[in-house]
């Protein structure tokens, strides 16, 4: 039983209970036993944050179904390891090698020493926002639905878009708030700084305490810290003027929209295609470009160590410097003045080689299912899957049990990752001394 089995099959084990949870009468709306594929895929899209669904969240589970809907997109936005380490924190028990070793290749971290203290911080970050967006979102929801239904409603919308899942306890989504500047701000705010990775919001806490404390020497961020930031800036840029471009001519999306209403809806879901997957508008009436660019956005999905999914800002980062050094004709990959090491551009081929790979079998897999279906719409749905986003053009509800059971694993996939899931199956790469002779050979 490896670290990346145990991972593996925790979050196999959270599914599994989630679909037995799903399925008693007592939470659907209706107090009939639910279908078990409706229950498997709604506690996969759960726990994995994805989003996708196959009936309405708002009027099919009942509040207590809704409530093991939310309890699931926590722990699956913490990460089965986080979820289980806090738990045994609370039972007071000691952390052997074996456990530590599992949460740092679960939160990804370079350092085997501090990861309970991680743990810790990482519940407290997680409290801290989702309580503030709770408050917030009490501003919007107050007005219209009274305080009763709205402290629910800010409480699950808080939670799922921290999380980047997408749930929404509203049978269209966010429509009806797509111009609201509080909603506008809040929601994209959560699933921004759940996405962008704890390791980040840390260092940032570090270096505003350093500044407000005045100290004289000068704190250095980290490459992790530089590289996140500004991949992020420049894909919430250029995606948010992309959709704009792209629809404002599609008089179902944004064509009869303000100047300002039309950057507002553009930013929104410029925000929500990298993982989060809420809607303001119909996706299903966008352009085939404008569902082409949002398919872009949500493979690369956002950065690591967060609750983010997709191949992640670093990965495609440190691949385009890579490229760059290429035609620049240098040997060295150079980000912000640091150089990246080989294992680390070995390991960036393999999560999008994997991801590619992962993408076009199950788009083949659904094709076959269901030909019916527009290719764009069905590549649509497998990389909002795998990039644990959950926007749909409409079509998951309609598709056949096979399809759907697709999407149950490219969902997973996607949350567990391509590799550590081959690791998984493979069990852990043993070292070989054996070095063999350097060919060159034709690439490109």
């Amino acid at each position: 039983m490896t670290v990346s089995r145990t991972i593996c099959l925790g979050f196999l084990a959270v599914i599994t209970v989630g679909t037995l949870l799903l399925m008693l009468p007592m939470s659907t709306a209706s107090g009939e036993w639910n279908d078990w594929i409706v229950a498997l895929f709604t506690t996969t899209s759960a726990v994995c944050v994805t989003g996708h669904i196959v009936v309405d969240t708002a009027t099919y589970f009942s509040p207590l179904g809704q409530f093991w809907i939310m309890t699931l997109i926590q722990v699956g936005g913490l990460g089965y390891m986080t979820s289980t380490t806090f738990l045994l924190l609370l039972l007071g028990r000691k952390f052997g090698l074996r456990e530590k070793m599992a949460v740092q290749q679960a939160l990804d971290r370079t350092k085997l020493q501090g990861g309970t203290q991680m743990v810790r911080s990482i519940i407290a970050t997680t409290l801290l926002f989702e309580i503030t967006g709770i408050f917030l979102l009490l501003c919007v929801f107050v007005p219209k639905h009274g305080w009763q239904h709205s402290l629910w409603y800010a409480t699950f919308h808080s939670v799922s878009a921290w999380n980047n899942a997408g749930f929404s306890l509203f049978s269209n989504n966010l429509v009806d708030y797509q111009f609201s500047p509080l909603l506008n701000l809040v929601i994209p705010g959560l699933i921004i700084f759940g996405g962008i990775g704890y390791e980040v919001i840390f260092e940032a806490y570090l270096w505003l305490r350093h500044r407000f404390s005045r100290k004289p020497e000068r704190m250095i961020f980290s490459l992790n810290f530089r590289v996140a930031t500004s991949t992020t800036l420049i894909l919430l840029t250029l995606g948010t003027l992309a959709v704009f471009l792209i629809e404002s001519r599609n008089p179902q999306t944004l064509k009869d929209f303000s100047l300002g209403n039309r950057l507002t809806v553009a930013w929104f879901q410029s925000v929500t295609a990298r993982t989060a997957g809420f809607n303001t508008i119909d996706i299903g009436q966008m352009t085939n470009a404008g569902l082409f660019m949002i398919i872009a956005l949500m493979f690369v999905g956002g950065s690591p160590g967060g609750t983010a999914g997709g191949v992640k800002t670093t990965t495609i980062r440190v691949l385009s410097s890579c490229t760059q050094a290429i035609l620049q004709g240098k040997e060295d990959v150079v980000l912000y003045e640091r150089q990246v090491p080989l294992s680390l551009l070995l390991k960036s081929i393999g999560v999008v080689v994997g991801s590619f790979l992962t993408v076009v079998m199950a788009t083949t897999l659904m094709s076959l299912a269901d030909p019916e279906v527009e290719f764009i719409k069905i590549l649509f749905e497998v990389v909002s899957a795998f990039g644990t986003v959950g926007l749909s053009t409409g079509i998951t509800a309609n598709l056949t049990a096979a399809s759907k059971l697709v999407l149950v694993a490219t969902m997973y996939m996607g949350r567990v990752g391509v590799l550590l899931l081959m690791a998984a199956m493979l069990g852990d790469p043993r070292p070989s001394t054996v070095h063999y002779l350097e060919e060159s050979l034709l690439v490109g």
